[in-house]
């Protein structure tokens, strides 16, 4: 990456970061404003990100000037409103008398106070857990000091220690991102080839491929790393989106704790189990895009969450249509959660427009506006009682509108190319559940579970597989069934080590169920005050997982696939062990406290080990070892998957290179790496090399003629390659790569 390069890549990150200190709530009423400003800056920059990518696709610009430009203008939008901001925060000259101030509708007025009198300041930052809010008078930089300062001198020892871990375990994940170069299996096959496609065309239109996941599979997270691609020029800080969308997902899961009645150890808590999950440590380093998918759906379950017990305004509306066209160009399955929480905060905003309606008794005096006031009473009466409601249904039917602005240029896309907006019948019947009879949906459910929920005991391991088998054939299901698994993948695999495509959550998982579970049953013993909350959410968790379970083949990397639900559901196990802790100190005599204090530490010390044994030796990124970030090469890195590869490709890229072809051709089969080819056959100026398909699963995108190339780059199978090569030329061949030239070169 060119210093240049370097420069730029700093444009989105500074965009994000002005954009957090102008869209801060002001005021006390928000729980933890500053997050709740991440939240709305992470989604603006994300919509913003792929509808630059789509208009500029559609302009056959995709190039690197083009986003540099749209950068420079969202940089300078987001410092302008930081300026507007700041000068509406600046204190003017006022009488003595207060100014009356208008109250948002749905906001609360203390009491004694009125509208017109300020409530008494609250610092949440201390009361709660939550984070205090700005003043109008500091500077940004001076209050978020002040409170880290007075949160870090407030904190206990074990809050220290639960916040250390948490930034050291982001550190070290940063520091491997940034060391690795990109080595995920399926990147390899279709993520980084989709976005060197783009670079190569300038613009997003399909093309022949044997690959059908490089047009297919939603686009959202390839949609930001080609920003940081163009920018850039090279994959050098592409592993930081998924980083990114960690930290994210740390930030958005500490505060649904605190919306969920949580306070600053909860948050800690549910922090801490989140950043030291294996699968979580792992994807943070990686160029996979569930993470991303993750992040969008907790944005989404924190902004349905505000909208449970305060009208929601137009701006987070806005920011739940963001979220919702986010995870559905990002990852569909994600809308599997998405899906209730919309209910949930449609419900909870119905609900609240319901009581907000004046009775037919009230006079129409006080209830009816200026432009009905010459009707008759009970006109406007009836008026005023049906307007909160249509309220909530145009907010339903603008997220709905917004999600389809950010996704629907993808789906049609796909539409028009396979007739169906989730794409060609091999996708569609290769990942959803075809079967859906209960005996079959519970025996998935529990195939699922198993592979979620193992661990280095084989015993148990073998153990639960049998009973599961053994239960599925007593009611007459096969549990081999490929209408409810996944391609020819066969259960069991073990799925304890810490690779980041399959990797356990056993203790985080645990710890979640349990407190979904209390939350459901018992909410008060978490919380008295928030029992609501606490029911409404953990059925909206346990709602999407069964949903998920119902609608997601069985698979050996299925653990990555729910990680979204594994997100939403730590917050509840948070509050759960904040709730132990609180018991154990409330009942009388210590030895109940000790022994309740004493297993929470086992439980988080353990999760603590699994996260640091991720980092260490972690699959296929590591920091010691063999394969370690900082003893293996840049290209070794890149096949720490498939060792044997590495020289195969260099082999068959230099002789293509020494023979002077230009345009090459490109076989391979569906699983196969693709990204080393963009790599090593690039320009002498750094562009994209002129590869085509000499396949295509597309019907509508015939493939190039073999006779039309100048050289052919061949993996997987030599039986394929030898079909399409022309008759007299050269073709090599070794395990897994090859290539053919015609004579001559």
């Amino acid at each position: 990456m060119s210093a240049a390069g370097s420069l730029l890549a700093v444009l989105p990150a500074a965009s994000v970061l002005l954009l957090t200190v102008a869209s801060t709530p002001r005021g006390t009423a928000a729980v933890a404003p500053s997050r709740l400003a991440a939240v709305r800056a992470a989604l603006l920059t994300g919509a913003y990100a792929v509808l630059v990518v789509e208009v500029l696709g559609a302009l056959h610009a995709l190039t690197r000037p083009a986003f540099v430009a749209a950068w420079l203008i969202f940089l300078l939008a987001a410092a302008t409103a930081v300026a507007l901001r700041r000068r509406r925060d600046t204190p003017a000259a006022r009488p003595s008398a207060a100014t009356p101030r208008p109250v948002p509708v749905g906001t609360a007025v203390p009491a004694g106070t009125t509208p017109d009198t300020p409530a008494p300041a609250v610092d949440h930052d201390l009361v709660g857990g939550r984070d205090a809010a700005p003043t109008r008078t500091q500077g940004v930089r001076a209050r978020l000091l002040a409170r880290v300062t007075e949160s870090w001198r407030t904190a206990g020892r074990g809050e220290r220690l639960l916040a250390g871990g948490v930034g050291g375990l982001v550190l070290v994940e940063l520091l491997i991102a940034l060391l690795a170069e990109p080595n995920n299996f399926d990147s390899q096959t279709y993520h980084l080839p989709k976005v060197e496609h783009w670079v190569a065309q300038g613009d997003l239109d399909f093309w022949p491929t044997a690959i059908h996941r490089q047009v297919t599979i939603p686009p959202g997270a390839e949609y930001l790393l080609l920003h940081l691609r163009l920018l850039t020029g090279s994959d050098v800080l592409h592993n930081l989106v998924q980083w990114a969308a960690g930290v994210l997902c740390l930030l958005v899961a500490a505060r649904i704790t605190a919306q969920l009645g949580g306070g600053r150890r909860a948050q800690l808590i549910t922090a801490f189990v989140l950043a030291s999950t294996p699968m979580v440590a792992l994807q943070a380093t990686s160029t996979q895009t569930d993470l991303v998918c993750a992040a969008w759906v907790a944005c989404a379950a924190t902004l349905a969450l505000d909208g449970l017990r305060r009208r929601t305004g137009w701006g987070t509306v806005l920011g739940l249509g963001a979220a919702t066209g986010l995870t559905a160009v990002t990852k569909t399955s994600g809308l599997i959660a998405v899906g209730p929480l919309l209910v949930l905060w449609g419900l909870a905003q119905l609900r609240l427009a319901l009581a907000a309606r004046p009775s037919a008794a009230e006079p129409a005096g006080q209830t009816a506006s200026v432009a009905t006031a010459g009707r008759a009473p009970t006109v406007g009466a009836a008026a005023a009682r049906v307007r909160p409601v249509f309220r909530v249904v145009g907010g339903s039917v603008l997220i709905l509108a917004v999600a389809a602005l950010v996704v629907g240029p993808f789906l049609a896309r796909v539409t028009a190319e396979f007739g169906h907006p989730l794409g060609p019948p091999r996708l569609r019947e290769s990942i959803p559940m075809e079967r859906h009879d209960p005996a079959s949906i519970l025996v998935n459910a529990l195939r699922i579970g198993h592979t979620a929920f193992d661990t280095p005991i084989a015993p148990l391991r073998v153990a639960g597989a049998d009973a599961i088998i053994g239960g599925a054939e007593a009611i007459g299901v096969d549990p081999q069934d490929r209408a409810i698994t996944f391609g020819r993948e066969v259960f069991p695999v073990p799925a304890w080590y810490p690779d980041e495509d399959r990797v356990a959550f056993p203790i985080a998982g645990s710890l979640a169920l349990i407190g979904a579970l209390v939350a459901l049953v018992r909410p008060r013993r978490i919380d008295p005050v928030q029992a609501g909350p606490l029911r409404a959410y953990a059925v909206v968790v346990l709602a999407a997982v069964l949903l998920h379970t119902s609608m997601i083949k069985w698979q050996p990397w299925g653990n990555r696939l729910i990680l979204y639900a594994l997100v939403l559901a730590v917050p509840l196990a948070g509050v759960w062990l904040d709730s132990v802790l609180r018991r154990g100190g409330d009942q009388p005599g210590r030895g109940r406290r000790t022994v309740a204090a004493v297993a929470v530490v086992v439980v988080l010390a353990t999760s603590a080990l699994a996260g640091v044994l991720a980092l260490s030796y972690g699959f296929p990124r590591r920091l010691v070892g063999t394969g370690s970030v900082f003893t293996t090469s840049d290209w070794d890195t890149r096949f720490l998957r498939r060792p044997e590869w590495a020289d195969e490709f260099r082999w068959a890229a230099a002789a293509v290179r020494d023979s002077g072809a230009r345009r090459i051709g490109l076989v391979e089969r569906n699983d196969d790496w693709e990204y080393p080819w963009w790599l090593l056959l690039r320009q002498p100026d750094g562009s994209s090399p002129d590869l085509v398909s000499l396949q295509s699963v597309l019907p509508e995108r015939p493939p190039a003629d073999p006779a039309s190339v100048d050289a052919i780059v061949c993996t997987g199978s030599r039986p394929t390659c030898a079909k399409l090569v022309p008759a007299g030329w050269r073709l090599e061949f070794r395990d897994y790569v090859g290539y053919a030239l015609p004579p001559g070169r």
